[in-house]
């Protein structure tokens, strides 16, 4: 069952037609997204942030909203991933340098999140929202989980990585440091040079012995 599916209050119109694509208007959906984040700010927790109440803070109706969003886990994600820098373009140059640019991403986004003490609410609140997590895993994590696979797959079809190296654990091996830094340990250093730094020393182990 897709999320709009799943909600029984807030994913429909209240009528409970279908919903319906989203009318491009950036100047609105701007006007919502800052809306949330204001409210979030204000301290409101995600579980009585309706849209309703969304609606009101921005001055547009619910139809408004629900022309856009299917509900509000939908919404969220789209505002988390509006706080976020976008996504590095990966250079395709080497499996080296893709990786390198990847975890850039990453720093980046460790970076901007230290200051901002409303992502980091954010985000331990959602893992108590079970649909709002599973949808920002789906629909952010996921992605530059597949990115980072196929960064890593190029590369052992190309003789980059050992054929013998599991894809799922060597990913584990180039994010998890960056994660470390950048979650589990927020006053950790993020230097300019981590990310060469975490590549080189993983693939020292993970290349193929030299002919």
């Amino acid at each position: 069952m897709s999320l709009a599916e799943s909600h029984a209050n807030d994913g429909r119109v209240p009528d409970g037609s279908p919903v319906r694509g989203r009318p491009r208007s950036e100047v609105v959906e701007r006007s919502i997204t800052e809306s949330v984040m204001r409210l979030l700010e204000e301290g409101v927790p995600l579980a009585e942030l309706s849209i309703e109440r969304v609606a009101r803070t921005a001055g547009v109706g619910k139809a408004t909203i629900y022309r856009r969003w299917s509900g509000k886990e939908e919404l969220f994600v789209d505002v988390l991933r509006a706080a976020e820098p976008p996504d590095p373009v990966l250079p395709g140059t080497s499996m080296r340098d893709d990786l390198v640019v990847f975890l850039e991403g990453a720093r980046r986004r460790g970076l901007l999140n230290r200051p901002s003490a409303i992502l980091h609410n954010v985000i331990a609140q959602m893992k108590s929202s079970p649909r709002i997590w599973d949808a920002y895993q789906a629909e952010v994590v996921a992605p530059r989980r597949r990115t980072l696979t196929e960064v890593l797959r190029r590369g052992q079809a190309n003789g980059e990585l050992r054929a013998d190296v599991d894809i799922d654990l060597a990913g584990d091996l180039v994010l998890g440091p960056m994660l470390v830094r950048t979650v589990l340990h927020p006053d950790a250093e993020l230097p300019e040079d981590l990310a060469t730094s975490i590549v080189d020393t993983m693939l020292e182990g993970l290349r193929p012995p030299a002919r």
